[in-house]
């Protein structure tokens, strides 16, 4: 079986990569730095055996899902992981308009851009999964990061919608919905400061194994953690 991984460089996603190639997946890894995903690449070939397919991509250029999906045209994909995402902090008149178009582009559209491609050959062959990552944000509105949260609210009722016309097709979509997570997520979103991320936090392995048990067992929602649900 393959696992397409998008934002496979780091955090959630470089633990995605982590579980699927131990469970004997091979891969194909998505995300802007070539040089990070070769080195994980290499690690995951030799340590489990796999192969392991890079295709660095910036996920935020409409293009990008078609340019994706002609490549891997004679690879069928049996596992598809929406992971890759962003988020802005700050009030909403002062942020910029550019990086949230973006950020929208990433956490919405190219989500549902690579799954329109991906899922129909799934639905064919009568096999296939769905990962897209979603958060605890999707279930309340987020003052100071209010595009995130509402892109993650998007993510979470396309998956349940989906999983629902779905049954019986022998492909099932789940949402893992985590909390604030120790990934470079923070870092990106300039929000260290932010009170959401000053209590411990879930480790990128901790919530990648619910999530990756979840898929497994066909559950349409996950939230990592007792604290979290």
């Amino acid at each position: 079986k393959t696992a397409l991984i998008t934002g496979a460089s780091g955090g959630i996603g470089e633990a995605l990569a982590q579980v699927f190639a131990r469970e004997g997946y091979h891969l194909v890894l998505i995300a802007r730095s070539e040089d990070k995903l070769l080195t994980i690449a290499n690690e995951l070939q030799s340590k489990h055996g796999v192969t392991v397919q890079v295709l660095p991509k910036d996920l935020t250029v409409p293009s990008a899902p078609d340019e994706i999906f002609d490549e891997l045209k004679n690879t069928p994909i049996d596992a598809l992981i929406n992971n890759a995402g962003y988020a802005t902090y700050g009030e909403f008149v002062d942020t910029d308009l550019q990086t949230e178009l973006s950020e929208m582009q990433l956490n919405v559209v190219t989500l549902t851009h690579l799954t329109k491609l991906f899922l129909p050959a799934m639905v064919e062959r009568g096999f296939g999964q769905v990962l897209n990552v979603a958060s605890t944000a999707a279930f309340q509105p987020g003052p100071l990061m209010a595009v995130y949260y509402a892109t993650k609210a998007y993510v979470l009722h396309f998956s349940e919608a989906i999983a629902n016309e779905l049954k019986d097709t022998g492909v099932n979509i789940t949402a893992l919905c985590p909390g604030p997570t120790e990934s470079g997520f923070q870092e990106r979103a300039a929000m260290e400061e932010s009170k959401l991320v000053q209590n411990d936090l879930m480790s990128s392995q901790a919530v990648v194994d619910e999530g990756y048990d979840a898929l497994m067992q066909g559950k349409t929602i996950v939230i990592p953690g007792f604290q979290n649900k």
